[in-house]
C-alpha cells in the first residue's frame, strides 16, 4: 500500500507536468525557462519534524531472543526537529548529480513498564533507563530528466542510499547497543510542474526491496512532495512532506524505522 500511494502521488505530479507543458498559460514562458530552473549548482537546507515509528529487536549471538522494543511506547521518545542538507550539481539541462545528508537523533529517559531483552541483556521493569538512537541517512543520486520543458520535467532517479543506525540502552547496571549499516541501491521517479511563473510543485519516489538472502532482507521507501517559491533564479523557499520507511533484517538484528512529517527550508542556486 505505501508503494501504491507513492506511485499515485508521483504519477499525479507527472500528469500535471505533461498537461502544464502541453499548452502555455503564461506568455512569459514562451522560449524561456521558469524562474528557478537556470542554475548549475543548488544548495538547500530544511528543518524536518517527523512523527517517529521505530521498532527494533536485537538477538544475542548466543541465541537469546530479544524483545520487540517500541522506542515510542516503551522508551518514550518524542518528535524532534532535524536538519536536511541537499546539494545538486547540474552539468547539463537534463542531467543532475545529487547528494543528501540527514542526521537523525533521538534520546529519552524513562522507567520501563515491562521487562525488555536487548542484545541478550535483560533491562528489568521499574528501573530507569536511558535510550539513544542515531540514524545517519545519506543519498547519492543521478537524475536524468527524459521529458523536459520550460515549465516542468519528468525524470528517472538512480541512487545509492547509505543507512547507518545505532541504538543503545543504558541503566545503572548495563549498557548495550546495536549497530547496523549498509549501502542500499534504489530507483525511482521525479516530476515537477509550475503552477505560476515562479512557483513549482515537485513529487519524488524512490524504492528498493531486497528479497531474503541468507536470513537478510530489507526494503526502503522514500517519498518527497514539496512546493518551491522562487523569488529569483538564485533564491527560493520550500515546504513539503517527507516519508522514510525502512525495514531491515541483518544477521541477528531487525528493525522498522518510519519517519513522516512536514519540513520547511530554503534554496540557493548558482
Amino acid at each position: 500500500m505505501p508503494t501504491r500511494r507513492a506511485l499515485v502521488c508521483v504519477c499525479a505530479v507527472a500528469t500535471f507536468v505533461m498537461s502544464a507543458t502541453a499548452k502555455p498559460v503564461f506568455a512569459q514562458y514562451s522560449g524561456t525557462r521558469a524562474t528557478g530552473e537556470n542554475y548549475h549548482v543548488e544548495f538547500s537546507g530544511n528543518l524536518w519534524n517527523p512523527t517517529p515509528n521505530i521498532l527494533i529487536n536485537s538477538e544475542s549471538i548466543s541465541g537469546i531472543i530479544g524483545s520487540d522494543i517500541d522506542f515510542v511506547e516503551d522508551l518514550g521518545i518524542e518528535s524532534n526537529w532535524f536538519t536536511q542538507l541537499k546539494v545538486v550539481l547540474r552539468p547539463a539541462t537534463k542531467h543532475k548529480f545529487r547528494f543528501e545528508f540527514t542526521p537523525i537523533r533521538y534520546d529519552a529517559s524513562t522507567v520501563l513498564s515491562r521487562d525488555l531483552i536487548f542484545n541478550g541483556i535483560e533491562f528489568p521493569v521499574r528501573i530507569p533507563v536511558e535510550a539513544e538512537l542515531k540514524w545517519n541517512a545519506y543519498r547519492f543520486s543521478y537524475e536524468y530528466d527524459f521529458f523536459y520543458r520550460d515549465r516542468g520535467f519528468v525524470g528517472l532517479v538512480l541512487e545509492a542510499k547509505y543507512t547507518d543506525v545505532q541504538a543503545s540502552l543504558t541503566n545503572a547496571l548495563d549498557f548495550e547497543f546495536v549497530h547496523a549499516r549498509a549501502p542500499i541501491p534504489a530507483v525511482g521517479f521525479i516530476g515537477r510542474g509550475y503552477v505560476a511563473p515562479n512557483i513549482s510543485i515537485t513529487g519524488e519516489f524512490t524504492f528498493f526491496k531486497l528479497p531474503e538472502i541468507q536470513a537478510n532482507s530489507g526494503r526502503y521507501f522514500d517519498l518527497d512532495l514539496y512546493g518551491t517559491v522562487n523569488f529569483t533564479d538564485n533564491v527560493g523557499a520550500q515546504g513539503g512532506y517527507r516519508s522514510f520507511d525502512v525495514v531491515y533484517k541483518v544477521d541477528n538484528d531487525n528493525g522498522t524505522l518510519r519517519l513522516k512529517g512536514l519540513y520547511f527550508g530554503g534554496v540557493v542556486r548558482f
